[in-house]
C-alpha cells in the first residue's frame, strides 16, 4: 500500500481545467487502486456536486489546517508537518506547486504543470501574478523529483522556458469524467434543454470566460455566416468582465439573441454536450483542452485551433483552424454544419481518438510513475483497459 498526498486546493476550489484534472485523476486512482491511502490536503472546502464525492467517500482522507491563521500559507509551509505525521511517501502537486523544502522530509515529490499561459500571454496577467507564477514554476523545476506535463506541447515549453531536462518530464494525459462517456437518453436531453431554456439546435462553447479562449473570435465567425445558416451559441463557463465584453460585442454584431450564456450544473453538462451540433473551441492557447475530450466522448464534432496543444488533444477527430482568422473559423463551422457525411466522419474519428484517454490506462501510467519514484513496483495481473 502506498501513502500518497495531494495538493487538493484545485479539487475543492477550481472549476476550470486544473480542477477537472485533479478530480478526475483522484477519482480514477481510487477506483483502480483502492488499496492505497490518498490524503487530500487543502485550505479550502467548497461543497458542490463536483466535490461531494471526495468529502463523503472513505477512499480519501481530507486534511485541512487546524487554525485559520496563515491558512493561505499552510499548503506551502505548514503542510510538511502533516505529511510527516501521516507517513506520506510521495506528494503530488496537482496544480504547478509543491511545498517549500519538502525534500528535507525525505518525501518524493511530483508536480503537474498544466500550461505556461502567463509566459505566452503576459498581458492577460498582472505583474504580481506573473512574478508569483514564475516563482512557483522555477521552484518545482529545480526541486520536484519529477514533473508531469499534460501535453507534449507543455513539455516542450518547460524545456524551452525553464531548461528542464527531458528525462525529468513525463507526459501523462488527462481523462475526463466517466459521465461524458455514457449516452444520455432523449428524455434526459429534453429535460436539460427545458431546464436551461436551450434551443433545439445550437453550437456549444465550454470553458472559462477569458480572452485567451477566443470567444470573441467565435462570435465574429458566426456573424460572417449567412443569417439563414446561423445557429445559437450556448456558452457554458464562468467569468465576469469578459462576459460583459462579449455581450456588448454580440450586440454590436447583431447577435445578441443568438449568444446564450448558461450556468449548467455539472450533472447536466453531458446532456448539454450531446444535444449540441458541434463544439466551437477556437482557443488561442491551451495546456490540453479538456472540453475537446468531453465532446469527443459525447460523440460531438469539434472545431478547434491549430495552435499549442490543441492539435494534440483533438487529433484526427477535430477540424483545426486559425484562431486569428474569423473567416477560417466561419468556413469550419459551415463545413461541419453543411456536410453531414463530414460531420459524422469527425464524430467517428473523434470517438476513436478519445479512447487513448480512458481513465484506467492513464491511472496505471500515473501509479507506475509514483512507484518508480518511491522505489516500489506495482504488480498488476494484466493491463487496465
Amino acid at each position: 500500500m502506498l501513502r500518497i498526498g495531494y495538493d487538493s486546493r484545485a479539487v475543492f476550489g477550481n472549476f476550470a481545467g486544473p480542477g477537472s484534472y485533479s478530480r478526475t485523476l483522484l477519482y480514477n486512482l481510487a477506483e483502480y487502486f483502492p488499496d492505497n491511502a490518498y490524503f487530500l490536503f487543502t485550505n479550502q472546502l467548497q461543497k458542490s456536486p463536483e466535490t461531494s464525492f471526495f468529502l463523503s467517500s472513505a477512499l480519501y482522507n481530507v486534511q485541512t489546517p487546524r487554525h485559520r491563521a496563515f491558512q493561505s500559507l499552510w499548503p506551502i509551509f505548514g503542510v510538511r508537518r502533516e505529511l510527516r505525521k501521516k507517513k506520506v511517501q510521495l506528494y503530488h502537486g496537482l496544480n504547478q506547486e509543491i511545498p517549500y523544502a519538502l525534500h528535507k522530509e525525505g518525501i518524493q515529490s511530483v508536480a503537474t504543470v498544466h500550461d505556461l499561459a502567463f509566459r505566452r500571454f503576459p498581458e492577460q496577467y498582472t505583474l504580481q501574478q506573473r512574478l508569483l507564477l514564475n516563482l512557483k514554476l522555477r521552484y518545482i523545476c529545480r526541486h520536484a523529483d519529477h514533473i508531469i506535463a499534460t501535453s507534449k506541447s507543455t513539455k516542450e515549453e518547460l524545456m524551452h522556458f525553464y531548461e528542464v531536462q527531458e528525462e525529468r518530464i513525463s507526459v501523462i494525459y488527462q481523462s475526463c469524467h466517466e459521465r461524458f462517456m455514457q449516452e444520455t437518453s432523449q428524455k434526459t436531453r429534453e429535460g436539460v434543454r427545458n431546464r436551461y431554456n436551450l434551443p433545439e439546435e445550437y453550437l456549444l462553447s465550454v470553458g472559462a470566460l477569458t480572452p485567451r479562449k477566443n470567444l470573441l473570435g467565435a462570435i465574429r465567425a458566426i456573424a460572417l455566416l449567412p443569417p439563414s445558416d446561423r445557429l445559437p451559441l450556448v456558452v457554458v463557463g464562468r467569468g465576469g468582465s469578459y462576459k460583459k465584453y462579449i455581450q456588448e460585442a454580440a450586440k454590436r454584431l447583431g447577435l445578441a439573441a443568438l449568444i446564450r450564456f448558461a450556468e449548467v450544473r455539472f450533472d447536466d453538462l453531458p446532456a448539454v454536450y450531446q444535444g449540441a451540433r458541434m463544439l466551437l473551441y477556437p482557443s488561442f492557447y491551451e495546456g490540453f483542452g479538456i472540453p475537446i475530450l468531453e465532446a469527443q466522448f459525447s460523440q460531438v464534432p469539434v472545431l478547434t485551433s491549430n495552435t499549442a496543444s490543441l492539435p494534440e488533444a483533438g487529433g484526427p477527430g477535430a477540424l483545426l483552424t486559425d484562431p486569428n482568422n474569423p473567416e477560417a473559423i466561419r468556413d469550419g463551422i459551415a463545413k461541419i454544419l453543411g456536410d453531414e457525411a463530414y460531420r459524422l466522419q469527425l464524430v467517428q474519428a473523434g470517438f476513436e481518438h478519445a479512447q487513448q484517454f480512458l481513465g484506467g490506462p492513464l491511472s496505471q501510467q500515473m501509479m507506475s510513475l509514483y512507484e518508480k519514484l518511491i522505489g516500489q513496483e506495482y504488480l498488476s495481473p494484466e493491463p487496465i483497459t
